[in-house]
């Protein structure tokens, strides 16, 4: 499976910029990847003023680019729902209905759980043979929370506005997910600053079921893909057995 994302800038609370700026770097993409990763709250940044209801025009926009180009999509954005706000991932496959998974963990330390109330699920999806788990930034933290109980996922993902600050927190824990969990761990960040003053220097990685980096982002504006190799998690979750070891956590 080919996995793609892009690591830019967001303009704050600008969808139509935003959505245009993607939609131009897709249409410029010599080959397309089957899954397509966007930033946490790609479309306005991570502003808790700017929220959407329900199928409005970002929602509109992605299930367009994923049909136009045959390619599933998976980005979060706000999103408001029966007088509630979320912080709400979507996955959205070509010619299927799109899925969601609303952000568990707030960050209260940024006031994110005064705006959005949080998840209950996780969403664990497939995509051409591979099973994935796509989270939302502070989730990070939280290894419960990603803990890779029967069926085991393959890939997990981690959107995010992850500011420069603590930046080795988010590269420390991106390899940790991965080794705990023998899997792909694919971490997608932003670049640039925002209205919250907070500057943010990518760093998004891809990290091999192993631990091993394999694609480091750095600072860099650009695009990055990847091909994941699900025959290669399978022989070494058989030669190293870990995943069966593990403690029994019930989920929410």
């Amino acid at each position: 499976m080919k996995i793609g994302f892009f690591q830019n800038d967001l303009a704050w609370e600008n969808l139509d910029f935003n959505l245009a700026t993607f939609e131009e770097k897709i249409a410029a993409l010599e080959t397309l990847p089957d899954l397509l990763v966007l930033p946490e709250m790609f479309n306005a940044g991570f502003s808790m003023s700017y929220a959407e209801p329900v199928n409005f025009k970002t929602q509109k926009w992605v299930s367009q680019m994923a049909e136009r180009y045959n390619i599933t999509i998976c980005g979060s954005w706000a999103v408001k729902e029966t007088g509630k706000k979320y912080n709400r991932l979507h996955w959205v496959e070509s010619g299927k209905a799109p899925l969601i998974y609303n952000k568990k963990h707030l960050f209260s330390h940024g006031s994110e759980d005064l705006h959005f109330s949080a998840g209950t699920e996780r969403l664990i999806t497939e995509l051409n043979g591979f099973k994935i788990c796509p989270l939302i930034c502070f989730d990070l933290r939280f290894p419960v929370w990603s803990r890779n109980t029967p069926p085991h996922y393959d890939v997990l993902i981690y959107v995010a506005s992850w500011p420069e600050r603590r930046i080795q927190h988010w590269r420390t824990l991106l390899q940790a997910r991965a080794i705990e969990n023998q899997c792909y761990v694919l971490g997608v960040n932003r670049i640039g600053s925002d209205g919250n003053n907070l500057n943010y220097n990518g760093q998004s990685m891809l990290v091999g079921f192993d631990g091993q980096i394999l694609i480091d982002a750095q600072d860099a504006d650009t695009y990055f893909t990847a091909e994941l190799d699900l025959t290669a998690i399978k022989k070494y979750r058989e030669h190293f057995k870990v995943l069966g070891d593990g403690d029994g956590f019930k989920m929410m």
